[in-house]
């Protein structure tokens, strides 16, 4: 099938393509537009940000590993049921994304008021690399905005949040800490 006006050119239909999959693939190129200038936009530094939260004093935030980690998501130590009691979440992964560039972490809602903290537009989660203490940032983009979730939670549902991976510094099987507000997760092995 040749195009009118064209000579011998192959005429090709343009597949339909869905909605969640043309966001999808626009989140993508977002994302790959970020990894560009992330060393120039701040996405690495050496020490936390100012507002580097810390549990208060007689709070157990807990920690969770991944896997068949001791205490991690395969296993229910006292460590991980303290995350599920105190800010009312599950941690179901913290994955490498996007060939390394970006970090995938998600979590189901238990407890929707005890997560409603974890969701507030105005604190900034930041991850830490624990065997370097890079701090690596939630990405912005000018259309999408910061890419997490920030909505009203909904218990069972699993919610997201990337970390800019800039230079390919996470690798599987380091240990991080997920810090967003008071909320602090340590000794998180990345998949």
């Amino acid at each position: 099938m040749t195009r009118p006006g064209h000579l011998g050119a192959p005429f090709l239909p343009v597949p339909s393509v869905s909605r969640p999959r043309l966001l999808a693939a626009s989140v993508s190129l977002a994302c790959l537009a970020l990894l560009a200038p992330a060393g120039q936009a701040g996405a690495l530094s050496q020490a936390p940000p100012d507002e580097r939260a810390v549990a208060a004093p007689g709070q157990d935030t807990g920690s969770a590993g991944h896997g068949d980690e001791p205490g991690g998501a395969g296993e229910r130590g006292d460590e991980h049921r303290g995350i599920e009691e105190q800010w009312g979440i599950e941690i179901t992964s913290l994955r490498l994304s996007a060939n390394g560039h970006m970090l995938d972490y998600r979590y189901r809602v238990l407890d929707a008021a005890k997560a409603s903290d974890l969701f507030k537009r105005q604190i900034k989660p930041y991850l830490i690399h624990q065997p370097t203490g890079k701090v690596l940032a939630v990405p912005e983009t000018a259309k999408l905005g910061p890419l997490r979730n920030s909505n009203i939670p909904q218990e069972g549902r699993i919610y997201w949040m990337f970390f800019g991976n800039a230079g390919k510094i996470v690798q599987p099987g380091d240990k991080v800490t997920v810090v967003i507000g008071k909320f602090r997760v340590e000794d998180i092995v990345v998949e």
